[in-house]
């Protein structure tokens, strides 16, 4: 294929929708590869007393982040014939990719910027990955990883700008149908998008999705009202929690297609949920996969009568000494 050509063809890839049949494809592929992450029925503190909450603890999943099952199913779908997979990353998606490209015997290099943080870059390591650092922020590495991956004829993995990566994060959704009667609303927190919009496909208009994002990186928010994506975002602990300072053109089309909208709630809100599931409940995620319980904990989201809202804890790699 020429390269026009191949860059046409991804480009097609890149755009395409994304729907609930893509995501049950993606469950039947990654299933016996990927934990069935368990849910909790319980009740935290809100701001006017307890909220009856259910926890979907993707925390639990392998490598401690969601990310692994859309990697997994972006390596099992793709047709490109080598054994080695780049990827830009500064967490998670780095961790998954590096887990999944081992378990299918493939070569795995990640790129870093400067600021990505240690507990997860020695992740990458403990799976084999090769760690290279570039620039300071995400673009400049996402930049010299679609570089790398032209000159070793590698397989390039997005973070979560992917059809397949966001088909086999939906995978949490379909899971959640079958865990939990009725049809709570579902929060979810919003880095790039990948987790919000891969469950929004999966449950489509069954279930309300709502993504939450800390104030100083609201990138689906700010997509949503420019109706594009847009780059948000400046220095700050924002940027470490999540990453991506521009949201994902799926997770756009798909937060469009069912409404999905987006609350926002402040880094300290999100840090002293952390503080309270490791003081409540001896859990241990990091400030992003706090970002879901500090909107009901904020009151940024109040549950209707009756309600028992699910509250997705999707990563766990943090430093224990920030606790």
């Amino acid at each position: 294929m020429r390269g026009n050509d191949r860059g046409a063809a991804a480009v097609a890839e890149h755009c395409r929708r994304v729907d609930r049949s893509d995501v049950r494809a993606a469950r039947r592929r990654t299933v016996g590869r990927i934990r069935k992450t368990p849910v909790f029925h319980t009740t935290v503190a809100g701001p006017t007393g307890p909220v009856p909450v259910t926890l979907k603890l993707e925390y639990l999943q392998y490598g401690g982040t969601f990310k692994v099952r859309g990697t997994l199913n972006a390596l099992l779908t793709s047709s490109a014939r080598t054994d080695q997979v780049v990827i830009a990353s500064a967490g998670n998606a780095g961790i998954a990719a590096a887990l999944a490209a081992a378990w299918l015997g493939k070569a795995c290099t990640v790129v870093v910027p400067e600021s990505a943080p240690h507990t997860k870059v020695a992740a990458m390591w403990s799976h084999g990955a090769e760690v290279l650092w570039h620039g300071t922020t995400y673009a400049e590495a996402a930049r010299h990883a679609t570089e790398l991956a032209a000159e070793r004829g590698a397989l390039q993995l997005h973070a979560y700008d992917l059809p397949a990566v966001v088909a086999g994060a939906g995978v949490v959704g379909l899971e959640l149908e079958d865990q939990v009667r009725g049809k709570p609303p579902v929060l979810v927190a919003v880095g790039g998008g990948g987790l919000v919009a891969g469950i929004a496909a999966a449950l489509g208009r069954r279930q309300q999705v709502v993504g939450v994002e800390p104030v100083g990186m609201p990138a689906l928010h700010a997509a949503l009202l420019a109706n594009r994506t847009v780059d948000v975002g400046g220095p700050g602990v924002g940027l470490d929690m999540l990453g991506a300072t521009r949201v994902g053109e799926i997770a756009l089309d798909i937060a469009r297609r069912y409404d999905v909208p987006s609350l926002l709630v402040t880094e300290e809100a999100i840090a002293a949920a952390r503080e309270y599931l490791w003081r409540e409940f001896r859990i241990v995620v990091e400030l992003a996969g706090a970002s879901a319980l500090a909107a009901i904990q904020s009151g940024a989201y109040t549950p209707s009568p009756g309600e028992r809202p699910i509250v997705v804890l999707c990563g766990a790699n943090t430093d224990l000494g920030a606790l």
